[in-house]
């Protein structure tokens, strides 16, 4: 049975492939819109993106295409793709709900911090009724460098007015929780597109399998 190294008292959220099963749509979508340029996206190419800020993900296209590489239109035709097949009303992952009622009744403070813009934000949480049940949001632009920088997680800890090692931060992806660890958050790992390597097991505090899990290891820690 897991046990926390310390009591939790606020926790900060990732957002696409955690809160909401977005990764596997954009990555349909940006492997369609590459295809149809002639050009081949390895997968390992693809998941070295996932949970990376805009810039540095720029810099891996270019990096592997060469400097003449139109990114920034791969990344317009990708989003165009994605926008229209995704159905965000149903899209919430998994445990979701249930873990923020607790944490609501709980009273323990709750924040997203995210690699997306704060349009996209709005619009992946609106739908689903769940944004107003975040103290804080962490977006693009409120940091200078994005994970596997530490710099959203402390964004948000210090938003909610709460030390970062009092902070569970839960994450999918493997820059988030090099970027949580950095903090000095406990990191859990919920895996989506990614699995947990040896690295994350070291870095994070608990590999979950879905968020009922941590809803229950967070129950028991109240309980106690």
């Amino acid at each position: 049975m897991i046990v926390l190294p310390r009591r939790v008292a606020a926790v900060v959220f990732d957002m696409d492939g955690l809160l909401i099963d977005t990764e596997i749509v954009y990555r349909t979508a940006i492997m369609e819109a590459a295809a149809e340029r002639g050009i081949d996206l390895p997968l390992w190419l693809f998941n070295k993106m996932i949970g990376a800020p805009i810039t540095q993900n720029t810099q891996l296209m270019l990096d592997h295409y060469g400097a003449d590489f139109d990114v920034e239109g791969l990344f317009e035709e990708s989003g165009r793709r994605f926008h229209e097949v995704i159905h965000l009303e149903d899209r919430l992952k998994v445990g979701v709900r249930e873990l923020l009622e607790f944490l609501e009744r709980e009273q323990i403070p709750r924040a997203i911090a995210t690699s997306s813009p704060h349009e996209a934000v709005e619009r992946h949480l609106r739908p689903n009724g769940i944004l107003d049940r975040f103290q804080a949001m962490v977006a693009r632009g409120d940091y200078v460098n994005g994970k596997p920088a530490p710099d959203p997680f402390l964004a948000a800890a210090k938003a909610l007015g709460v030390a970062a090692e009092d902070c569970l931060a839960l994450e999918d992806s493997h820059n988030g929780i090099r970027a949580a660890h950095a903090a000095g958050m406990m990191a859990v790992m919920v895996p989506d597109l990614l699995e947990a390597t040896d690295e994350m097991r070291e870095l994070a505090v608990h590999i979950a399998q879905t968020l009922h899990e941590v809803h229950d290891i967070l129950a028991r820690q109240r309980a106690g």
